[in-house]
């Protein structure tokens, strides 16, 4: 009795996973992995395009951006886990046609990195503003988008540690899929049959909270240190790999190992030197960006010196903006007096 008691109590202090990752409405399925995928992005653009108004850019440009930067950027995230996790999609016994099923999940950020800025390079030019600075103003929405996403990863049972003891141990069951008893990912959990290693590390919510702590950081630094040319976006990268390295090691998924290292734990390395030296690199280009050159080409004189003087009071100290705010509020003069 007492056996069945301490086995209740460890179970209660676990966190259970979801019995099932995918919903149909008739015969469309809904998928948490996309649902999180697409918060993200709405995330990122919202806090991208509020930042880059702060900074003297024009209203509307982040939208623009994303046309392009979001689906270069799917594309190149399923490219790269593709091209990482090779084994998965070909070979004997395998389906290559699997590897364009983006939604059972797969997404490497750093290919979603890599060619979402060739989206974005195509849309700055078009509007003639640098690429640099629109990074910096996407940087903490990007992070944010990634922590977001790796909600997906919980409702999918996937990207988790090995066994543990620790109290937030996460909970991970079988799951059965009636049509194909091979594709667990659209099954559900029945009666809550743990698998052998359950509870095991939830490196999904490490990396997550990990992410919200680099968001905060970066939105910090930002603000203190008025940093650009593309320095916010290195703090970023550096940021999130340095949380990557540790927490990929802690993985027990199938990965291809290069000298004994997951592909993912040498990204993160090399990653991380090169944000370092950028960040260091970058800081002899000045100061941050002048507003008027985030203007989008296509803006009208008149528009673009709004967005300058916005730009210039969102910039100034705090005792600059109660001046303008108190000048703005006293009552008018009459002209013998001014």
């Amino acid at each position: 009795m007492a056996d069945v008691n301490t086995a209740s109590a460890a179970f209660l202090a676990t966190i259970p996973s979801p019995d099932q990752g995918v919903w149909h409405i008739g015969p469309v399925p809904i998928r948490a992995y996309a649902l999180c995928i697409i918060a993200g992005i709405i995330v990122a653009i919202w806090l991208g395009e509020r930042r880059w108004v702060n900074r003297g850019g024009t209203k509307g440009t982040v939208i623009d951006v994303a046309v392009f930067a979001v689906p270069f950027g799917l594309v190149g995230g399923r490219l790269y886990h593709v091209i990482t996790d090779n084994q998965l999609y070909f070979g004997e016994g395998k389906n290559p046609l699997n590897a364009l099923k983006i939604w059972d999940g797969g997404l490497g950020i750093w290919g979603a990195i890599a060619l979402g800025a060739v989206g974005a390079l195509i849309a700055c030019r078009r509007r003639g503003i640098p690429l640099p600075a629109m990074a910096d103003a996407l940087a903490p929405g990007i992070v944010i988008a990634q922590a977001i996403g790796r909600l997906g990863n919980y409702f999918n049972q996937e990207l988790y540690g090995a066994h543990t003891d620790l109290p937030w141990g996460l909970e991970i069951y079988q799951r059965y899929n009636p049509t194909n008893p091979d594709d667990f990912l659209n099954g559900i959990a029945i009666g809550h049959v743990p698998l052998p290693d359950s509870p095991v590390h939830p490196t999904f919510l490490y990396e997550l909270i990990w992410n919200l702590g680099v968001a905060l950081l970066v939105i910090w630094a930002d603000k203190k240190f008025r940093l650009g040319h593309g320095r916010v976006f290195a703090l970023y990268v550096a940021g999130y790999t340095a949380g990557r390295f540790w927490i990929e090691m802690m993985r027990t998924d199938t990965a291809n190992h290069i000298l004994g290292l997951r592909v993912n734990v040498w990204t993160s390395i090399l990653l991380f030197a090169a944000a370092i030296a950028y960040f260091v690199l970058a800081a002899k280009r000045g100061p941050r960006e002048a507003p008027e050159t985030l203007w989008s080409k296509d803006v009208p004189r008149e528009d673009a010196d709004s967005v300058e003087s916005h730009a210039e009071v969102a910039a100034a100290p705090d005792t600059v903006r109660d001046s303008a705010a108190d000048k703005a509020t006293e009552d008018p003069k009459p002209d013998a007096e001014k």
